[in-house]
């Protein structure tokens, strides 16, 4: 499984981008995507998953309410829809997927809850 990570750019505060991660390789059927971010000297932070049963849904609170992830089984597909952008929220973008399931939505949250992940997408934001 390959993950490719698209959709970054330069933008203004408040405005929107799209990020999208298509999956590719052998039959693909994860539990669930996610996607983090990575700001410069600092650690991975978690952003969104969402199931790919369901689904369901999962935000981390610095995003919740302007960031929507969604998900197209038959493109193998993972988006994340950013709105009202903030300088903040400047960082590589990175999508993971989970194939091996068998643990709670706990895990969801963590880097160590994805085996395969995408190689990244910078998104900037000036202010």
């Amino acid at each position: 499984v390959q993950l490719q990570a698209s959709g970054g750019g330069l933008v203004q505060a408040g405005d929107s981008l799209r990020l999208s991660c298509a999956a590719s390789g052998r039959t693909f059927s994860p539990y669930a995507m996610g996607w983090f971010r990575q700001a410069p000297g600092k650690e991975r932070e978690f952003v969104a998953a969402i199931t790919w049963v369901g689904p369901s849904t999962y935000y981390a609170a610095s995003v919740k309410g302007r960031f929507i992830i969604s998900r197209d089984d038959a493109k193998k597909s993972a988006y994340l829809q950013m709105n009202s952008l903030k300088p903040e929220d400047t960082a590589v973008y990175y999508c993971a997927a989970d194939t091996r399931g068998g643990h709670d939505g706990s895990y969801w949250y963590r880097v160590y809850g994805y085996d395969y992940w995408g190689q990244g997408t910078q998104v900037t934001v000036s202010s």
